[in-house]
């Protein structure tokens, strides 16, 4: 059986043009040496480009065979002899301005070949379509629905009645879109539900009375959601993540989460209503932020944390409850100095 390939690499690629796209300095090698392929370090053979930015894989960059290397200015020299180096200022960005040139259908790529809308879409009379605007087979617009030019709705994705998509957006198949504003450039993956019900009950005795929650979700221009993320719309304010966040698989955001802009947060993590997070805040993997606390700007927890409290900017916080990273070191050492004492003091 042969490999399937689902993305092709153009033909007449040169080391010249990888080294504009790079905005990179190319060091012993010709420009117009001709790349046909890309791969890791260690699978790399003759005309292949990979990257280098790692001295974890140092040894596998001394026996690759690829004709090209994108490196940056701090590990040119470790680059070896018959690899021309591509210098450059950070390999990995390069190396993903470099991809998309090359890949462009990896960015947007169009699973079913449709352009314009499928005769099999379902959009109400009432919704407003801006030119250039693609619907695949299945998706479902409601009424009074906008969505802006160059956007992609996959199959099976339903935008809900007054939703308004922005331009250039990407709502990947079987999302569920309702009662939220999103910017430019958004790009939902497959399975997001954005907009449902915020989890809220006045509780008691006499039972769980449901609250309804009457915000919406509102998104800001460039931002990316993972895989069957959920985001819930605001209870009586808005639920909002702001520009040029990346969030990835799997994440649960509360009723009245605030995010700010260029966040990143990494799959199976937890936001809990009412919770803040400034600019630039990172969180690892599979941490839980609890509800009506602010983590401050430029703030990085590590993952498998619990945010119990609010947290200062600018810190580096890990552990449960999450608390600085040097006293949180300290602990665990503690503890496994206790343990290796079989608990004796």
């Amino acid at each position: 059986m042969s490999e399937p390939k689902f993305f092709h690499f153009p033909e007449g690629i040169r080391l010249g043009d990888i080294a504009g796209w790079a905005e990179a300095e190319l060091m012993n090698g010709a420009l117009e040496t001709e790349i046909t392929g890309v791969a890791p370090l260690e699978d790399a053979g003759p005309g292949m480009l990979v990257f280098f930015d790692n001295t974890a894989y140092l040894d596998a960059l001394t026996t690759t065979s690829a004709a090209g290397c994108l490196v940056s200015t701090r590990h040119k020299d470790k680059v070896p002899e018959g690899v021309a180096a591509l210098v450059c200022k950070d390999a990995y960005r390069s190396w993903a301005k470099v991809l998309a040139q090359l890949f462009p259908e990896a960015m947007v790529p169009l699973e079913h070949g449709v352009e314009g809308v499928s005769e099999r879409a379902s959009v109400d009379g009432t919704a407003s379509l801006e030119d250039g605007v693609c619907l695949e087979p299945g998706a479902v617009v409601g009424a009074g629905a906008e969505i802006g030019a160059g956007t992609v709705i996959r199959s099976n994705a339903v935008i809900g009645a007054g939703v308004r998509i922005g331009r250039d957006c990407v709502i990947g198949a079987n999302c569920s879109v309702q009662h939220s504003i999103l910017g430019n450039r958004v790009y939902f993956h497959p399975g997001v539900c954005c907009g449902q019900d915020g989890f809220g009950y006045a509780m008691g005795p006499g039972g769980h009375l449901k609250v309804p929650q009457v915000g919406r979700v509102v998104i800001q221009d460039d931002v990316e959601i993972g895989a069957n993320t959920t985001i819930d719309r605001g209870a009586n304010r808005d639920t909002v993540i702001g520009e040029g966040t990346k969030i990835d698989n799997q994440v649960q955001i509360g009723h009245n989460v605030v995010i700010g802009r260029h966040c990143v947060i990494v799959s199976q993590v937890g936001i809990s209503g009412s919770a803040t997070l400034e600019d630039y805040v990172a969180i690892g993997g599979q941490s839980g932020v609890g509800g009506h606390v602010t983590i401050g700007m430029g703030a990085q927890v590590a993952a498998v944390s619990v945010v119990s409290e609010s947290l200062e900017a600018g810190g580096r916080y890990g552990g449960t409850p999450a608390k600085p990273v040097k006293q949180w070191f300290r602990e665990v050492a503690a503890v496994r100095k206790l343990a290796e004492r079989g608990g004796k003091s």
